[in-house]
């Protein structure tokens, strides 16, 4: 099959390799729609190497090349030993991270006991951790990792699933923190402010307006036009930042309260070195961005100060349904289908073969028009 290798840093490469052969528990998928998620860039572009041995050291990509790849969607063609469902012909979107459930573990680990199974002691993450990820032209998964796109969701919706899921297991920790300011409770939040209107921001604003019903302020900000448009129509207000400073604009959209949660949706360091001026004292800081650089740690010296509650967030995270199925996953699932939280607006550039993706790793994520690209393979 071809598949497009991540042979080094800023070196993407389509290559012929062996096709997979579905094992025990898994099945063969044949790839149709591939999303570019922000951390795919953060690996090609060398900020970000979550693939590491068994001492915790980084595995150059030049000693174990990545086919990137864990937004995706596809159709099942061959079903392993012991594999009923999902089966030959089913349309599937799949849970990219493999753990207990999906090695068929038994007992759990304690992590996937208790519903964080992207924190489990056994995982590995396809197109991330070294794991054969979704740039090629077949895959195989474990079939409990995958779930059926209903009728009249598109492959690309499907392949859609997996951002939303990451977004929901957030603001689930959100919703969980042991914080000064709840969405119900003595200290209510008036104020949240997104920091970036990408695919992760925009999904965030929707969540919070259309499942949430979040009734208050909801500044987001960015650089990109094409971004800022899609706040207002998502129900949020633009906030258009100056590189570097924005923390001006925040204190006098907010009259000076400043935001009481503040959502790092961009990996952008300056984010967490404006911080300071942007949050309320003991607010709630969720780092959910990748890739931040050329910032020392120190910069969060004076965010300790407001003693905040602070919260990172990975994967998709939330137990499993009674059939062994990521049940964070079936979440997002009804709300793409249902209309709840729109997906679609968020792809501005598409690219029909795997020898044409690269452009989105090397120029078109840089245009002020770019949001989210999509391959689509038939």
């Amino acid at each position: 099959m071809k598949a497009v290798l991540l042979e080094d840093v800023k070196k993407l490469a389509v290559r012929n390799i062996p096709d997979p052969v579905p094992k025990a528990r898994e099945v063969l998928i044949r790839v149709k729609a591939v999303g570019v998620c922000g951390t795919d860039i953060h690996i090609y572009q060398g900020h970000g190497n979550w693939n590491f041995d068994t001492r915790g050291r980084a595995i150059p990509l030049s000693e174990n090349p990545q086919i990137l790849g864990h937004e995706f969607s596809g159709e099942v063609l061959e079903a392993g030993n012991g594999v009923k469902d999902p089966a030959p012909g089913d349309r599937v979107l799949c849970d990219q991270g493999e753990n207990c459930m999906s090695q068929g573990r038994s007992p759990l680990c304690e992590y996937c006991a208790s519903g964080d199974s992207h924190q489990c002691l056994y995982y590995g993450e396809h197109g991330v951790t070294g794991l054969a990820g979704a740039l090629a032209e077949y895959i195989c998964m474990p079939a409990v990792n995958c779930l059926k796109i209903p009728r009249g969701m598109s492959f690309e919706q499907g392949a859609l699933v997996e951002p939303l899921a990451c977004i929901i297991h957030a603001m689930d920790l959100v919703e969980r923190a042991c914080a000064r300011f709840t969405f119900s409770g003595r200290h209510p939040i008036r104020t949240i402010l997104i920091a970036g209107a990408g695919p992760a921001g925009l999904l965030f604003l929707q969540y919070l307006r259309n499942v949430k019903r979040f009734e208050g302020r909801v500044l987001v900000t960015d650089l990109r036009e094409t971004c800022l448009n899609l706040v207002e129509k998502f129900g949020g207000s633009r906030l258009a930042a100056v590189r570097g400073e924005f923390a001006a604009a925040v204190i006098n959209s907010t009259g000076g309260d400043r935001a009481h949660c503040l959502i790092d949706a961009c990996g952008s360091a300056d984010v967490l070195a404006q911080a300071p001026g942007l949050l309320h004292k003991q607010g709630t800081l969720m780092i959910y961005g990748a890739g931040h650089k050329d910032k020392d740690i120190g910069i969060l010296g004076p965010v300790f100060f407001l003693e905040p509650t602070l919260l990172t967030s990975v994967g998709a995270s939330g137990g499993f349904d009674p059939d062994g199925r990521p049940a964070t996953y079936r979440r997002a699932v009804e709300l793409i289908s249902s209309g709840t939280i729109q997906v679609l607006p968020l792809v501005t550039h598409r690219y029909a073969s795997l020898e044409t993706i690269h452009r989105a790793f090397d120029t078109d994520f840089r245009r002020d028009d770019y949001i989210k690209g999509m391959l689509n393979l038939n």
